[in-house]
């Protein structure tokens, strides 16, 4: 029986369940997800649309003040979906994703 591969993350993750406004390709298609969990280099969601590993995404979340401890911070980002695979939550869609780049924006 074959051993399970090491976890190869080098910062630790969230299990932050966040709304997130996902766009792909960037610039296209506006869809609402959630987060299941959040680091510092990347971000899981569930989206009802599939994404191709590899695709270029921008997506945009609020960090509440309950984790930020000062206050809310929106953080808009782009990326690059690492890995997709079908979840048991409501028939949802994980995705994966690097985060390439990112800026905080002020709230609307």
């Amino acid at each position: 029986m074959p051993s399970p591969q090491p976890d190869q993350r080098t910062t630790r993750r969230f299990p932050l369940q966040l709304p997130v406004t996902v766009k792909f390709p960037p610039g296209g298609i506006n869809a609402e997800a959630q987060t299941r969990d959040v680091s510092a280099r990347g971000i899981c969601f569930y989206l009802d649309s599939k994404l191709d590993a590899g695709s270029n995404i921008e997506f945009t979340l609020t960090l509440p003040a309950e984790v930020t401890m000062t206050q809310a911070v929106r953080i808009q980002c782009k990326g690059k979906v690492l890995r997709v695979e079908n979840s048991a939550a409501a028939g949802k869609i994980a995705v994966a994703a690097q985060i390439e780049q990112y800026e905080f924006v002020p709230e609307k």
